[in-house]
């Protein structure tokens, strides 16, 4: 198995405070991930909890969007979220991701990281593409609306 890490983090011109409800309630992705614009037709649903620990999050979506869902299985706010994330289509994965809030001058460090192993069809596709180049993108774009909706809240 070849494990594999994607990170990427970005200072944000906001408190912790305003940040971590934008990630802590998959309702609010809808303003900031980097995949919903993917599919414009993409089906989304909501179970469990509204925020935090047992909310979750379903989508299917055409080619580009795939399918899986999200489950919040860590809340400690406002410093920490850790999600299991599941891909069922193309393939499957489960992916487990963290996000950080990490207070740095008048801002806040957000990271986002992303891990996983790459076994079966994944192992093979892992010899052609790289994850943290399929994905680091996203993520730096994801961060740039998260830092976008966390500072529209204020003004």
């Amino acid at each position: 198995m070849a494990p594999f890490t994607v990170t990427r983090n970005a200072l944000i011109p906001a408190a912790p405070s305003d940040i971590f409800p934008l990630v802590n309630d998959f309702h609010e992705w809808t303003k900031w991930s980097p995949w919903e614009a993917v599919d414009p037709t993409m089906n989304r649903s909501y179970s469990g909890n509204q925020s935090g620990v047992g909310a979750k999050y379903a989508w299917h979506g055409n080619n580009k969007a795939g399918s899986g869902n999200m489950e919040i299985v860590g809340s400690d706010q406002p410093g920490k979220i850790n999600i299991r994330l599941e891909f069922t289509k193309p393939m499957k994965a489960v992916n487990p991701t963290e996000f950080t809030f990490v207070p740095e001058g008048s801002g806040t460090r957000v990271t986002w990281t992303m891990t996983g192993e790459n076994k079966g069809i994944g192992k093979l596709f892992a010899l052609f593409m790289n994850m943290d180049k399929m994905v680091g993108g996203d993520f730096e774009k994801g961060l740039n609306s998260l830092s976008t909706a966390a500072t529209q809240k204020n003004s």
